[in-house]
């Protein structure tokens, strides 16, 4: 079986091609960087190893089976396990994003705002978008130990930044994923522009108030200055 050989696995390839189009299009994903990935059934569909997510086709997706198993097209992208890692932590989310944007890239360089959440609560959007962005720990590009950095996490997120290299969102559909990945984009990069001010942060009982509302993870303590 391919992309496009059934109705419903071409709908799911359509719908990861406009995912990697909007990705490009917010300035997200620069040259052949980032991977997206949709699950269809019991079968994942994933961009290919070295792609354009700006110009992917329904050709340019590989089709896995829910064990990394590929079954048809080209060469997945090498980061198989973080994606599958994804859909293990959320079992209700479809669709999985992973950029390496400027902003998110460079936050992922600096110590982590809190153990919890890697961005401090300076703005409600990514709170209402995504909820707590922890920092995962180091591993190079492609290593299947990544799978395991999620997986492993006692943390519940929906989003992470990854230790010098970049951010992973997964969502219920696509809309939710790419939204997500912009929102977290945006709050590394104002928590960029702030580092090192008097920064005011969100109150506690509102960042609670405003995750819960949401229905978004958030642990942990959040006065922390």
């Amino acid at each position: 079986m391919t992309a496009t050989t059934t109705k419903t696995a071409k709908t799911a390839a359509e719908r990861l091609v406009d995912a990697g189009r909007a990705l490009v299009a917010a300035g997200l994903s620069p040259g052949s960087s980032g991977n997206v990935s949709v699950r269809d059934g019991e079968q994942l569909l994933m961009t290919g190893t070295g792609t354009m997510l700006g110009s992917l086709t329904v050709d340019d997706l590989s089709v896995l089976a829910l064990d990394g198993t590929v079954l048809a097209g080209p060469k997945p992208s090498k980061e198989v396990a973080l994606h599958l890692a994804l859909y293990l932590k959320n079992p209700g989310h479809r669709v999985v994003v992973h950029v390496h944007s400027p902003s998110a890239v460079a936050l992922s360089c600096l110590e982590p705002w809190s153990e919890h959440c890697a961005v401090p609560p300076l703005t409600p959007y990514s709170l209402m978008r995504v909820g707590q962005v922890p920092l995962l720990p180091f591993v190079a590009p492609g290593d299947p130990a990544m799978g395991s950095l999620v997986t492993d996490s006692p943390l519940p997120f929906r989003a992470a930044l990854l230790s010098n290299h970049g951010s992973v969102v997964s969502g219920e559909d696509v809309d939710r994923a790419v939204l997500g990945a912009v929102e977290v984009e945006e709050a590394c990069r104002i928590a960029l522009l702030t580092q090192g001010a008097d920064r005011r942060l969100i109150p506690a009982d509102q960042v609670a108030a405003i995750t819960a509302a949401s229905g978004m993870p958030w642990t942990g303590p959040t006065a922390l200055g």
